[in-house]
């Protein structure tokens, strides 16, 4: 069942990608797209149930979409960081890599974090082991885990535990 429900997520998904990529559109890119999202679905994707860990519910649609505006803004807080430290006469970096600790359960929640900290200009995922995540961070704060997770991790988990656990 969790299979089935994973490819009707990716249909819906590579239809909506597939209009919106084509608008505008006419009867033929309708059939185009149905077709190709059809055989999508219809091939041996292993790693397809994953997708079955979204949570359908409208709370996390809203989180969802908060997700996305949070997120744009720490990428942008970011980018300001490391153009600051990049300009800067004494370029002001302690490099390291850190350990954080991430509540989330599921393959996709912790996908999504890992993504999430590595697509922030000045911290990379460098490996992911169960709870922890090693991140390569382009200024160390902190001395202790607790501390560190909360500055890297914990704004994104409050939304990713809602949206898929």
């Amino acid at each position: 069942m969790r299979n089935f429900k994973a490819r009707v997520i990716l249909l819906i998904l590579t239809l909506c990608i597939w209009y919106l990529l084509t608008y505008p559109f006419d009867s033929q890119e309708l059939i185009a797209g149905g077709i190709t999202a059809l055989v999508i679905i219809l091939l041996p994707l292993p790693g397809i149930g994953i997708l079955g860990d979204f949570r359908w519910t409208p709370k996390a649609f809203i989180f969802g979409f908060v997700y996305l505006f949070y997120f744009l803004w720490q990428l942008l807080k970011a980018n300001i960081d490391v153009a600051f430290r990049v300009l800067h006469p004494k370029l002001p970096i302690e490099p390291g890599i850190v350990r954080v600790k991430t509540r989330l359960k599921t393959p996709l929640g912790r996908l999504l974090l890992a993504n999430s900290i590595t697509l922030t200009p000045g911290t990379i995922t460098v490996e992911s082991d169960g709870e922890d995540f090693y991140v390569h961070w382009i200024k160390v704060e902190g001395i202790h885990d607790k501390e560190r997770t909360k500055k890297i991790v914990t704004g994104f988990e409050g939304f990713l535990e809602v949206i898929c656990g």
